[in-house]
């Protein structure tokens, strides 16, 4: 069954920090890329970050030095570290494989707003 669990969103002023957490099932956490995503009202979802098993990570050109994607393999969670965040930032976060399985969680909303 697969299993994809966020939380740790909520509401931050601009230039504070928020870390995301993201419970996997093993059977889609162990084999692949996992990634955070993101949908803001009205435009697409998009990748914001990606690591994969051995660590190795990519980002979103518009989060680059601003936000840290981790895992714990032993844990199966993915974390993402989001700091100096800016209201464009605003948007539903999701975590899934990459490419991303059918399944989607019900993610943790971010509210960048003073």
């Amino acid at each position: 069954q697969v299993q994809l669990v966020e939380s740790g969103g909520g509401l931050v002023q601009p230039g504070g920090s928020l870390r995301l957490s993201c419970a996997a099932s093993s059977m889609i956490f162990s084999s692949y890329v996992m990634a955070w995503y993101r949908q803001a009202p009205g435009n697409q979802r998009e990748l914001v970050a990606a690591i994969s098993r051995g660590g190795t990570t990519n980002y979103v050109d518009s989060v680059k030095g601003r936000f840290t994607i981790s895992r714990d393999n032993a844990k199966n969670t993915v974390y993402l570290q989001m700091n100096s965040l800016k209201p464009e930032d605003t948007a539903v976060y999701y975590c899934n494989a990459r490419p991303p399985s059918a399944y989607w969680g019900q993610g943790t909303q971010v509210t960048v707003s003073s």
